[in-house]
């Protein structure tokens, strides 16, 4: 049994420290447009999204879409968004808890590319540095280098638990 205590990355003040800089970032390099549309990988990548969303509701005049994007990662390719907001000529940010391989933000992507955008953006809390899949990061909370063998671990769902652990 493994015993060995997760390593605190971020608290969860330094995390709400972080989500309001990338929401600051994304207000800087959006100011021009009317509206933007925050995708939400499920899980705790949606719930950053929420964050981000919420944030930028309290800085930017833009109005703020949130829709969760349900990624499934044994399929080669991933179905179309279903939403009720238009997001054609939009600018998207498909937000993530951690980006690690690029994977799961590929696959994210997919969708977006079979309409007519402005700008598709990616925003994420971790950047672990190991690009197996052409996808970087626009937002970074925090670059992290690791081995292969640690796991990160970002938990924004449960506020007594709330952090970024390294185990």
């Amino acid at each position: 049994m493994d015993t060995v205590q997760p390593t605190l990355i971020l608290t969860s003040e330094q995390i709400r420290q972080k989500i309001r800089r990338i929401a600051f970032q994304i207000y800087e390099n959006n100011f021009d447009e009317t509206a933007l549309l925050i995708a939400g990988i499920s899980g705790e990548g949606y719930r950053l999204a929420e964050a981000l969303a919420h944030e930028l509701q309290t800085i930017a005049p833009f109005t703020v879409h949130l829709i969760r994007l349900d990624v499934d990662k044994t399929q080669v390719s991933q179905p179309t968004v279903h939403s009720t907001i238009d997001f054609t000529d939009k600018v998207i940010i498909v937000v993530d808890d951690v980006l690690y391989t690029g994977r799961t933000l590929a696959f994210s992507l997919q969708p977006f590319l079979q309409v007519p955008i402005r700008k598709l953006q990616v925003a994420v809390l971790i950047d672990r540095n190991h690009p197996r899949y052409p996808v970087a990061a626009d937002y970074k909370g925090y670059e992290l280098s690791t081995t292969i063998s640690e796991h990160v671990e970002v938990i924004l769902s449960d506020e007594q638990k709330r952090g970024v652990y390294l185990r």
